[in-house]
């Protein structure tokens, strides 16, 4: 995790647009504390780069929900308040492997009343894959974890492609964008203590 870190502050030190951190599956929950720790050490400065963290598929609340997991929590509560990053988490129903349009802050029952982020919506895979490749992928539960990194056929707002190699940062791809309407913040954790 010290070494992501190394690599994003690396990277928040060139002159590029836009630093964009990609979390997939157990990768979001790391990258929710690597990031608070960078943010928290005052390693992302104020004219660089903006910062972007997608999460994609995300666990969190397999990790968050676990009685000592008071780090992850207190990373949760302050992440989702930060001015200093855009976060946009994106799951999709027929992902079986993932905590689909779970806001993992707000079941997580840490959600701050600053909170911010993360921006929840889902890929729609079955509005963004044809009726064919649906079909074919339907109950290849593992396969569809990783769908949010392939290319879809017809993909609506949410194209990974556009997103890592498109003109557009994070922040202004997804300024408007509402939040999917059948997420969940229900607080559901009965271990919401951020500290041990």
């Amino acid at each position: 995790m010290a070494e992501f870190g190394d690599a994003i502050t690396a990277a928040l030190e060139t002159e590029v647009d836009e630093v964009l951190v990609v979390g997939h599956s157990s990768g979001a929950h790391l990258g929710v504390s690597v990031l608070a720790d960078l943010i928290r050490a005052g390693r992302v400065p104020s004219g660089g780069p903006v910062l972007g963290f997608l999460s994609l598929g995300q666990v969190v609340p397999m990790v968050s929900f676990l009685p000592r997991a008071h780090r992850l929590r207190a990373d949760l509560a302050y992440l989702s308040g930060s001015d200093a990053l855009t976060w946009v988490d994106v799951t999709a129903p027929g992902d079986g492997c993932a905590f689909a349009l779970c806001d993992p802050v707000s079941v997580s029952g840490v959600a701050p009343a600053d909170k911010r982020w993360p921006l929840v919506f889902s890929a729609a895979f079955t509005e963004s894959l044809s009726p064919a490749r649906w079909k074919e992928l339907r109950w290849r539960f593992f396969r569809l974890h990783f769908q949010y990194m392939c290319a879809f056929d017809a993909p609506r707002d949410y194209d990974y492609f556009q997103i890592t190699a498109g003109p557009m940062t994070l922040a202004d791809r997804y300024r408007d964008r509402p939040p999917s309407k059948s997420r969940i913040e229900k607080p559901v954790n009965k271990f919401t203590s951020t500290v041990p």
